[in-house]
């Protein structure tokens, strides 16, 4: 077990996820795969499988969902009927519980320095499958309190072919969006004054390895499934898939990282974050 650190530096930067954490994408991914695998006489998810895959971009493309599935049709025709079906559907996403709130209150809030609170979003998302998530007036209202050009998406040519999460690029590169927006006589953000959201487990690795803190917002799936295994997860340590270089996971308790059932229970004054009433 790592030694328990306190004595943190003030956050001056929050950084999001987008699937399953702000808008509900990963609910709308389910039912369309569900209804692809009823089509074809397959059992619907199970929480396992479910859990596997969550925040992995594209995963229904990959070797554990047709080694489970077990489709009587070839990967590339079920790929092209499920991004049909995401068409269809990303349209419909809506704000998770909190987000909205959320991200308001730290649009116009200040760190302990007296610094107002950075916000960029780091999503796995391309560019195509984003422009449909954010269609209603809902999403695109809460997407909104992110400037475009603090936007880094899954397609984003700074993140490398092979280097979405759970390696850390997207973070780094959404933390060098901010540091290039630095005022004059500003010090850059560190890495360890950027507080990271995310819903996933692959990407909770990918905050720690980035050398940020972390809060994790698991949905009710995934919190059940990786129970006994909560404290490897908030220290990156899952193993879950092949990172190859890029920074370190952290320690087992070493108080980088924490679970919250949604965003409605962040505790902002934890993180020395003052939000003006």
């Amino acid at each position: 077990m790592a030694s328990l650190e306190t004595d943190f530096p003030a956050i001056r930067a929050c950084i999001f996820d987008m699937d399953g954490l702000l808008i509900n994408t990963e609910d709308i991914i389910t039912l369309s795969t569900n209804q692809l695998l009823e089509k074809y006489g397959r059992p619907t998810f199970t929480r396992s499988i479910r859990a596997q895959l969550m925040g992995i971009p594209d995963s229904t493309n990959g070797d554990a969902f047709h080694d489970w599935a077990k489709l009587p049709i070839s990967r590339e025709q079920f790929a092209r009927e499920s991004s049909e079906q995401m068409r269809l559907q990303f349209p419909n996403c809506k704000p998770l519980p909190g987000a909205e709130k959320l991200l308001s209150n730290l649009s116009r809030a200040r760190s302990a320095s007296g610094d107002r609170i950075e916000l960029a979003l780091a999503s796995s998302t391309k560019s195509n499958s984003y422009e449909l998530k954010i269609s209603s007036p809902e999403t695109r209202r809460l997407l909104s309190f992110f400037q475009p050009d603090r936007r880094v998406l899954g397609d984003d040519p700074r993140v490398r072919e092979g280097r979405g999460k759970p390696a850390p690029d997207i973070y780094l590169v959404a933390l060098q969006e901010l540091n290039s927006a630095t005022g004059p006589g500003k010090q850059h953000i560190l890495p360890n004054e950027c507080l990271v959201f995310e819903d996933s487990v692959v990407g909770v690795e990918a905050g720690r390895r980035a050398g940020m803190r972390v809060v994790w917002v698991p949905h009710p799936d995934v919190a059940i499934e990786y129970q006994a295994k909560q404290k490897e997860v908030l220290a990156g340590r899952t193993g879950l898939m092949e990172v190859g270089d890029g920074g370190q996971p952290g320690g087992i308790d070493d108080g980088w990282a924490e679970s919250i059932p949604t965003l409605e229970h962040f505790k902002y004054e934890k993180y020395g974050i003052d939000v003006p009433s």
